[in-house]
């Protein structure tokens, strides 16, 4: 599995070291990932920036969103995005306010979009639907013709895309200072799930729920 092409706009210029263009890694954070963050010019409100749910197949992103919406007209005409994911996984407490930090991993992708449509809107919307629960999309009410054209899907090509993760202690060597030092651990994990009560029949918990989150 090759890297991606570094770029001018992906390449790091401060900790480098940082950066990440292999594949495996770019992938495993946009499916980890629950949101991501869409920045792109719009022609009456100028710049955007949309959180979206986001999923991925194959070398594809794809968001979704209202088919009148600013963001998602000004995507469907071409103008380019700038896209960000990002996990959180620490808070580092340093010697120095100077040093104190995060670890984290993100992924930048710049593409311009196209709309789905078609049978592979209905396939793009299924993988979507599983990514939160699997097989989720064969167990519940499809969606209505009219709810489908409410809905526009956009994929992105990732071609420039790269990865930039921190995970490390603090950095700093104030020792003189008698504080203490450290990394928090920080993670999104699942709370008790709360069935809805409108239904008459309750149903167990299905397996497969958020399967990247434990």
């Amino acid at each position: 599995m090759n890297d991606y092409e570094k770029t001018p706009r992906t390449t790091l210029k401060r900790a480098h070291k940082r950066g990440h263009f292999d594949r495996a890694t770019v992938h495993a954070i946009l499916d980890e990932a629950l949101i991501c963050h869409v920045a792109v010019m719009t022609p009456d409100k100028g710049v955007m920036n949309i959180p979206s749910s986001h999923w991925r197949i194959g070398e594809t992103l794809y968001i979704h969103g209202s088919a009148k919406g600013a963001s998602i007209l000004a995507l469907e005409s071409g103008a380019e995005a700038s896209i960000v994911v990002s996990l959180i996984d620490g808070a580092v407490f340093a010697r120095s306010a100077w040093a104190h930090s995060v670890n984290f991993r993100s992924v930048m992708i710049y593409a311009r979009g196209r709309v789905v449509d078609g049978d592979e809107k209905r396939t793009c919307l299924k993988a979507f639907i599983d990514k939160y629960a699997k097989d989720r999309w064969d167990k519940v009410r499809p969606l209505s013709d009219i709810e489908l054209k409410a809905t526009k899907i956009i994929a992105f090509d990732i071609i420039e895309a790269s990865a930039k993760i921190r995970s490390a202690p603090p950095g700093d060597e104030d020792l003189e200072f008698d504080v203490w030092a450290g990394v928090v651990p920080l993670k999104i994990t699942r709370q008790t799930e709360q069935a809805c009560r409108k239904a008459g029949s309750s149903h167990p918990v299905p397996e497969g729920l958020l399967p990247n989150l434990k």
